[in-house]
């Protein structure tokens, strides 16, 4: 794929991320959706969740003119932004979500452009940074998670969706 813009390459690998969440997701049995590995710690359904309810976050707040991340706390965020998402566990529903979010977060990326993402933003550490660096954080926090997935694949018995992708199984 050729690229026009460092957003188009930026929006390419956020599409490659949350296709990988979703292939998780569609890997685990319906039943390990719910699974918990330890009292704590968020279930399968509920990680999914979190990444449709950050990436609205992100993406709403990186396109916004006066966008600061110190702007509210993370719940107020979540108020703001992931207000209509409905808890599930039903993995249709979860493809779905994670599918439309990762959509509207396109379109409003799109529509504010490329000179707008190179323009500052202030990180959650009250630092400066481009918004297009902090779109990159964005990504990588849905690749941390799809970590976690792809273990709690292996904690209930099965190949990760990425390791079944590298090495030819799917």
């Amino acid at each position: 794929m050729a690229f026009t813009s460092l957003l188009d390459e930026a929006l390419e690998a956020w599409q490659y991320t949350r296709a990988g969440v979703i292939s998780e997701i569609r890997n685990l049995p319906d039943v390990s959706l719910n699974y918990r590995p330890a009292t704590n710690s968020r279930t399968a359904a509920e990680i999914a969740i979190h990444i449709a309810e950050s990436g609205l976050m992100m993406a709403g707040e990186l396109s916004r003119p006066d966008g600061s991340f110190r702007r509210k706390s993370f719940p107020q965020f979540m108020k703001e932004y992931a207000k209509g998402v409905k808890p599930t566990s039903n993995k249709k529903q979860l493809i779905a979500l994670l599918t439309k979010t990762h959509e509207d977060g396109e379109k409003k990326i799109r529509a504010a452009g490329e000179l707008h993402f190179l323009q500052l933003i202030t990180r959650f550490d009250g630092e400066r940074g481009s918004r297009l660096a902090w779109m990159n954080h964005g990504i990588s926090h849905e690749e941390y998670h799809r970590g976690q997935l792809a273990l709690y694949a292996r904690l209930v018995g099965r190949v990760p969706a990425l390791t079944q992708l590298i090495y030819g199984k799917k």
